[in-house]
């Protein structure tokens, strides 16, 4: 089993691959993607914190965030639900924003593809995340993309090898 989280990037698709398996059954893991109470406890990399203002978990709906910072500052994000089909994949379009929801176009905005596949130990999450130009990608890799996803994943590990999810 491969119990750490694997970052692939690639400029000339314009993609990174972010792929982890989780000692958990897929139920399991598929809830801490779409329960707001459990996104909340490890969707932010230490020392921030992900705090919900509203989610609806539905083609069409959207999960909107704040990142919250040790100084409390907030960094608001948006994911916008395209396509799911339980328990097997979850495609989404990943937007910075405001408060209210409005997209922020100077910063990164992607679409991509959460893929849940059951293993002999687990689940495997796969997430692939597609950008519009190599320099939206190279802008989210200096923002600290990697370091950040790696973190959660380490967090949402830590929620399930605890049973606190």
């Amino acid at each position: 089993m491969n119990n750490t989280t694997n970052v692939t990037k690639d400029l000339k698709e314009k993609s990174i691959l972010v792929s982890r398996e989780f000692t958990a059954p897929i139920e399991t893991v598929w809830n801490a993607y779409t329960d707001s109470k459990i996104l909340d406890k490890w969707w932010g990399p230490s020392p921030w914190r992900a705090e919900t203002k509203s989610m609806d978990f539905r083609v069409g709906g959207f999960w909107l965030y704040a990142m919250v910072g040790p100084e409390n500052e907030k960094h608001w994000g948006r994911m916008n639900y395209l396509a799911i089909e339980k328990y097997k994949f979850i495609d989404l379009e990943d937007v910075f924003c405001d408060e209210n929801g409005n997209v922020n176009s100077e910063l990164p905005n992607s679409k991509g593809r959460n893929s849940f596949t059951k293993t002999s130990n687990g689940t495997l999450v796969e997430f692939k995340l597609q950008l519009t130009s190599e320099e939206q990608l190279k802008q989210l890799v200096e923002m600290g993309f990697e370091e950040g996803i790696t973190i959660c994943f380490e967090q949402l590990n830590e929620l399930i090898n605890t049973g606190k999810i």
